[in-house]
């Protein structure tokens, strides 16, 4: 039985009484009624409002769950296929500023790049044949502390 249901029986109930509209219990009950049925009427419409809400919640609580399929799985099926290859970042320390920057595969075969902090142009040169200090091991500048493995 809905609230207004309830409050039209109540009302029933109270003209089956006979009691007398002039009287002063009588006027106080007739507005005890008008007021039950305008709060039946509010909480009706406070029902229905709460059914649209909860409706739209539902919706949209499906289209999240869709996206949210969308996106991860496609994440998830790029991690497991054998062929996806995470680039490789490499941190270098800007020697004007000091920040340190990330750069990937392409900036240091470009060979040069400009720091984003300071725009000082940085150059790379990675000559990897050589020892840990840069020269050719046949020409070694380094002093027998300086831990490189050439030989001299």
């Amino acid at each position: 039985m809905t609230v207004t249901e309830r409050v039209a029986y109540i009302r029933g109930l109270i003209e089956g009484l006979g009691i007398d509209d002039s009287s002063k219990e009588g006027r106080v009950i007739k507005a005890m009624v008008e007021v039950l049925d305008d709060l039946a009427v509010s909480v009706e419409d406070i029902d229905e409002t709460i059914e649209d809400l909860s409706e739209q919640i539902d919706a949209v609580d499906e289209d999240l769950s869709t996206l949210e399929e969308d996106f991860y799985s496609d994440d998830e099926d790029e991690e497991e296929d054998e062929d996806f290859d995470e680039e490789e970042l490499y941190e270098v320390v800007c020697p004007s500023c000091g920040e340190t920057i990330c750069i990937d595969e392409d900036m240091l075969d470009r060979g040069e790049m400009t720091c984003p902090n300071c725009n000082e142009l940085l150059e790379f040169d990675l000559d990897l044949d050589g020892c840990e200090c840069g020269c050719e091991d046949d020409d070694c500048c380094c002093d027998d502390d300086c831990g490189c493995d050439c030989d001299k």
